[in-house]
């Protein structure tokens, strides 16, 4: 008979046991029962031609993903405009599938549905044909591998079990920054044997980039918050997660004593992490003069704006960040971790537009080096490589893309 430790180990494996299979009758009864006779149920009604449906998958509140298409649709026409907000990874399952029951019985009867994250519920959906469905995606260029592309990686699930439960489909349009990363959306959304899904037609939320009314509000609300940075260079630390989403970590590696010491004569520091991280890093009050985190405070977009250096590892803003062709640094300082839990579409060193940095010491020794070492022909050919239909348009082509001829039918007189 088991005692003491071991049969709490024992007791423990049953109950893991148990549980695991649990998870996969609900999942099989959720998406092969549940979600998809709920859709047929209410796809009984008549198409709505003037019904628009955003989806966030994750975000509380409609995102920068979306904001453009959103707002110029509910200004300017006169389309039935609905938001759904999942929480996936956030919120207890049984608040999440009401969440998701709502978003299924309201695009049943949608001509256009925007997404901006991947979803396993609207994927199983046995979509009627005449739906328009679009992925804004919420990540310009490609960087980080996801979807199909990391099956069987740390970070992602196994092949069998994301062929049989895609969480990349229904789409009709899927839009991308240029025409170098098409491959890599076809890889990773499992759409290598589908025709002229994925289009380079631009990122929506980058037309901002080209607005110089939005660049002086954006100096405006960063001296609001932090008053010291006028007159004073901006270096930006935006760094991506480490972990899984509902447990994101950031990284704490800047020995900030160095930093200050070394920079706050000529610069300011501002730390934005990314929104799935719910515990950050405290900055000392002793260098509230040079640092500040600002997650909270101002958007990546004013950000990116205001910046003059950016340091970030291996997020996607730094497709973004090549629009203004200014310096960037790479702090990767756990490259290798990294790259076994996620991995990357291109390789790293040959891909980056600025020097990789294992330490503090040599990100220190590169911010002060950036005004003889900035290679800015570098940035300018990443740019034009993987940003080339960002031009400040990209909004207006999407809406024809989905929309077509119905934008004039329905704009507002």
């Amino acid at each position: 008979m088991l005692t003491g430790w071991r049969r709490t180990i024992y007791k423990s494996h049953i109950y893991q046991f148990f549980l695991k299979g649990a998870k996969k009758l609900y999942r099989f009864y959720s998406f092969r029962i549940m979600y998809p006779r709920l859709y047929k149920k209410y796809s009984a009604k008549e198409i709505d031609e003037g019904k628009v449906v955003f989806i966030e998958v994750r975000m509380p509140e409609i995102s920068d993903n979306f904001r453009y298409i959103y707002d110029e649709l509910k200004n300017n026409y006169t389309y039935k405009i609905s938001t759904h907000f999942l929480h996936m990874s956030f919120s207890r399952w049984r608040e999440y599938e009401r969440y998701c029951k709502k978003m299924v019985i309201d695009v049943a009867d949608a001509k256009y549905v925007f997404l901006n994250d991947s979803s396993n519920v609207f994927s199983c959906l046995p979509l009627r044909k005449e739906t328009v469905v679009t992925q804004l995606w919420h990540a310009c260029g490609a960087f980080k591998k996801f979807g199909m592309s990391i099956a069987e990686l740390k970070f992602g699930d196994d092949k069998k079990t994301l062929d049989k439960y895609p969480y990349h489909g229904n789409y009709t349009h899927v839009t991308v920054s240029s025409p170098e990363v098409v491959w890599a959306y076809e890889e990773a959304m499992n759409l290598r044997h589908e025709e002229n899904i994925v289009k380079p037609v631009g990122i929506s939320r980058t037309d901002i980039f080209y607005d110089p009314e939005m660049k002086k509000l954006a100096f405006d609300r960063l001296y609001s918050v932090f008053p010291q940075a006028k007159g004073k260079k901006i270096i930006l630390y935006a760094p991506t997660f480490r972990g899984r989403v509902a447990s994101a970590k950031t990284p704490d590696e800047f020995d900030m004593q160095m930093m200050n010491e070394a920079l706050k004569r000529n610069y300011v520091m501002l730390f934005k992490h990314h929104p799935f991280v719910k515990n950050r890093p405290v900055i000392d009050n002793a260098f509230s003069d040079f640092a500040r985190d600002v997650t909270e405070e101002l958007s990546i977009e004013d950000l990116l704006f205001v910046s003059d250096i950016c340091i970030s590892d291996y997020s996607s803003l730094v497709f973004e960040y090549s629009l203004f062709e200014r310096p960037m640094i790479f702090f990767a300082y756990d490259l290798e971790d990294y790259f076994d839990w996620r991995g990357f579409y291109y390789k790293y060193d040959e891909f980056v537009p600025g020097p990789i940095c294992r330490s503090g010491k040599e990100v220190l020794d590169c911010i002060k080096a950036v005004e003889t070492d900035f290679d800015k022909d570098t940035v300018t050919q990443f740019k034009e490589r993987y940003m080339s239909a960002c031009d400040g348009h990209a909004t207006k082509r999407i809406m024809r893309l989905v929309m077509g001829d119905s934008l004039e039918k329905m704009r507002k007189k």
